[in-house]
């Protein structure tokens, strides 16, 4: 499905100018704007869809400007939509917001959308999202060559977890402004296409991914801000100079802290989370009876603003 959009290439270069560090003007409004009425917390963030399979003008208003605000929302199902385990409701909401291109990632399902259990003892046990494990602070897909890069995802609670499993969630332009408010040297740094190198993943003597080295902060095509980060200290190789090292340590320092930035969110039965790819962690969980079970779609696209 082809999306078609009536943003000009002026448009975009207008866009991308909120984040060049030679256009001081440009960020300071920028900045501004976005902090201005701020949701503060995830509450704020909620949306109720009456039928996933055909939104309302408003809800689908209310939704892209949710996002355009947040680069993410939290929505809730009002009532049933037919098998609670059905995936189809999902792939139409997600079409509905220019959400259509998805990442067939190596532990997906068939359809191309993970589905988030425990699976002890088989050929995913070693990942983590598929424990019960704690999921430290990340971006989707940030092992993901430069031209596969995942810029929407949606999260859809089936069951959650008897005890556990909240998510913290940050908008990658409120941690882009932190860092370049304490200083903008650590944006260069973060900008360098080697800032953040993912190694090579083997098994039984088997090459699965290319070593993937790139940047943590670049600006799309369109003039968007995207981010690639995971803060797993093992199997990350972060550029070696004091700039990189600086800034990681203050990006780790802001992501640990109490920021009322940070929202923290368990998802419920028909909530989901619609995002432009923000930073989230996971809790550590328990199951007891029915386990807890997510959906994970990835997306090469972003949630349309029009």
């Amino acid at each position: 499905m082809q999306i078609i959009t009536s943003i000009s290439k002026a448009d975009c270069m207008s866009r991308a100018r909120r984040f060049s560090l030679e256009d001081e003007d440009a960020y300071q409004y920028w900045r501004d704007e976005k902090l201005s009425a701020y949701p503060v917390n995830a509450a704020d963030l909620l949306v109720e869809i009456e039928n996933p399979f055909e939104l309302t003008g408003l809800e689908k208003k209310t939704l892209v400007e949710r996002c355009r605000k947040s680069n993410m929302l939290i929505y809730q199902f009002k009532k049933p939509v037919g098998d609670p385990a059905d995936k189809t409701p999902l792939k139409k909401l997600g079409e509905q917001l220019g959400l259509c291109r998805l990442d067939g990632n190596l532990c997906a399902d068939n359809d191309s959308i993970t589905s988030l259990k425990v699976i002890p003892a088989v050929q995913n046990h070693a990942y983590i999202p598929y424990s019960n494990r704690r999921i430290s602070w990340h971006t989707d897909g940030y092992y993901n060559a430069q031209d596969r890069q995942i810029r929407g995802m949606l999260l859809h609670c089936v069951s959650p977890a008897a005890k556990g499993g909240a998510n913290a969630l940050l908008d990658p332009e409120i941690a882009y402004i932190h860092l370049r408010e304490h200083n903008s040297a650590y944006i260069y740094a973060l900008m360098h296409p080697q800032a953040m190198t993912i190694p090579a993943n083997e098994a039984q003597g088997k090459l699965i991914r290319h070593a993937q080295p790139g940047p943590v902060f670049s600006v799309t095509g369109d003039g968007h801000l995207h981010m690639r980060y995971s803060a797993r200290t093992r199997s990350i190789e972060w550029r070696d100079d004091e700039a990189t090292r600086a800034a990681r340590d203050c990006l780790t320092v802001f992501l640990n802290s109490g920021s009322e930035y940070i929202f923290r969110h368990r998802l419920e039965s028909a909530q989901g989370l619609l995002c432009n790819n923000v930073l989230h962690s996971r809790s550590a969980f328990e199951d007891d009876g029915e386990p807890r079970l997510l959906y994970r779609a990835r997306y090469f696209d972003r949630i349309q603003e029009t």
